[in-house]
């Protein structure tokens, strides 16, 4: 089976922050589990280096739109390499292929009788001598009068056109733009309102989108869909390919959406390999983003896949609501936010990994504390999880030699395992990490319990047979956490296999116990809870 796995592509003006993982990370619990199962994962996503953020961040900073791009696209390559994302494509929109196919997309849709030119009025900046794009305008929003920029407003999530903004001001400058004429492309989504209303009631009988994707996505659908300009007087891009038409640039309605085709176009030429499997009907497509990204993977890309001719829709939309920080909406203008390149200098990858999985904001927003961060890591990941781990295995080291017991296991407990993977299997592919995570760890406190009930420090010396078999049913169940955690704290994983010297590299119960113990090291450490006063300082006195 083909898994087409898109991970949403981060603007690279500024660093990543938690809200970014936290919206990123079921992509790659995703991957990391088709993987195991043995099927044809293509996981792809990279940075958006085109269009006005990088811009506004060049402006402010008086350097080159590239040295921006650059700069935060290494980090962000940096940071998902330290996490454990497993990208099998990770690239820009301002490579060379993704300007090149975007073109080609753009001359099938002009062909196929999709894109028409209109003459429209636009914002136009006298002071900085341009015409702005949507985001170089912001006033505010005439549906729910708070503040928006001019291409969508973050408080009611409307799809916006500059020139209906309130009090419209320039981001550069401040002053009221002019209004003048240009001429531009338009795509015509409006043909497409009833192929996407049919497709969007397929999906909703389907549960394969989550219930935020199909609500917004009906409400735009209720309103009618628009036709919109597909091109922009930008000052970076991608050219549009008709004469004419020249400084032009294809906007983000077409450019940004297409990079998951594009950058499978590009993996599938490095590799030798037809991608078509991964673009046809029978794919399984998973687009895993955050809230504010539904219209763009429900509405957009599906009404140019459907002017593209193909049947390659969107199976599963993973969209993420908001994570909040200490309570707050995050704020990257005032700071407020916790930066993952920072996190990572002090944090294990996996403590992160798994708060911000099993609280994850599925379907309501969740909030990242430094409290709750640090207990979590220190009760649920030490306490229980890894607790166990060493428990068992430096008993096994000191009683045994670090030899395990080569005896019968627990058939009670061979038998839930084997429930196990398939209940958290199903959880997964649901897109539902959070709970599958917590149906292992209700596991691991089980666990625990067994140890405990079982009295191994005692049956040591009073009954050697039942210890034994309590040490290898032990073993047993560390050996099958580490595959089924694999997708969730790959680094535990690892370290667990490391000194069981075994490997489980398929997502099935693992019924040949290891033999020999090595090198048992704590998998992770505690934290101090003093460092939640200091996280707090730190994060209040930074704040603008």
């Amino acid at each position: 089976m083909a898994i087409l796995i898109g991970g949403a592509w981060p603007y690279a003006n500024g660093s990543l922050h938690l809200g970014h993982i936290a919206a990123l990370l079921p992509g790659d619990i995703l991957a990391r589990y088709y993987r195991l199962k043995g099927e044809d994962v293509l996981y792809v996503s990279g940075s958006d280096c085109n269009g006005t953020p990088i811009s506004i961040r060049a402006n402010q900073e008086q350097t080159t739109v590239t040295a921006i791009a650059d700069r935060y696209h290494q980090e962000f390559v940096d940071c998902f390499n330290k996490l454990g994302f497993t990208y099998d494509f990770y690239t820009r929109t301002d490579a060379e292929h993704h300007h090149k196919s975007v073109q080609e997309i753009f001359l099938k849709l002009l062909e196929n009788g999709h894109l028409y030119t209109k003459k429209i009025e636009q914002a136009y900046c006298v002071v900085d001598e341009q015409f702005l794009p949507d985001r170089f305008v912001e006033g505010i929003c005439p549906n729910c009068g708070a503040k928006a920029r001019g291409d969508q407003c973050d408080n009611c999530s409307a799809i916006l056109d500059p020139l209906d903004l309130i009090d419209k001001r320039c981001k550069i400058c401040g002053t009221e733009p002019e209004i003048r004429e240009t001429e531009h492309f338009y795509y015509t989504f409006s043909q497409f309102q009833r192929q996407l209303e049919d497709y969007v009631a397929r999906t909703e009988q389907s549960n394969a989108w989550r219930d935020n994707a199909i609500q917004l996505t009906k409400r735009y659908l209720a309103e009618g869909l628009p036709d919109r300009a597909v091109t922009r007087d930008l000052p970076n891009g991608i050219d549009v390919p008709v004469t004419g038409f020249e400084g032009k640039k294809i906007y983000v309605w077409i450019e940004a959406v297409a990079g998951y085709y594009t950058a499978s176009v590009a993996w599938g030429k490095e590799n030798g390999l037809d991608i078509k499997q991964w673009w046809n009907a029978e794919t399984t497509s998973y687009y895993v983003h955050g809230k504010d990204n539904i219209p763009f993977h429900t509405v957009i890309w599906p009404a140019i896949l459907l002017g593209l001719n193909t049947e390659a829709l969107p199976k599963h939309i993973v969209s993420n609501e908001y994570l909040t920080l200490e309570k707050r909406k995050l704020s990257t203008s005032q700071n407020w936010a916790v930066w993952v390149p920072d996190i990572l200098q002090r944090y294990h990858p996996d403590s992160l990994r798994y708060f911000l999985t099993i609280n994850a904001p599925e379907t309501r927003d969740a909030d990242f504390s430094w409290r709750e961060f640090i207990y979590s890591h220190n009760s649920e990941l030490l306490g229980a999880f890894a607790n166990f781990v060493n428990r068992t295995l430096k008993f096994i080291e000191k009683s045994f030699d670090g030899k395990v017991p080569n005896v019968e296991v627990d058939e009670g407990k061979k038998a839930q395992v084997t429930e196990l993977f398939e209940k958290v299997g199903q959880k997964i592919e649901a897109g539902s990490s959070k709970a599958a995570l917590d149906t292992v760890f209700e596991f691991v406190r089980a666990a625990n319990r067994y140890f405990d009930e079982e009295k191994p420090w005692i049956t040591v010396r009073e009954d050697l047979a039942a210890c034994e078999n309590t040490m290898a049913t032990c073993t047993m169940l560390i050996q099958n956490f580490a595959v089924l955690l694999k997708p969730f704290l790959p680094f535990a994983s690892e370290a667990i296999e490391d000194m069981l010297q075994v490997r489980g590299d398929a997502w099935e119960p693992q019924v040949t116990l290891a033999q020999t113990i090595v090198n048992v090291v704590p998998l992770y450490e505690r934290i101090d809870v003093k460092q939640i006063d200091e996280e707090l300082e730190k994060l209040t006195a930074n704040e603008k």
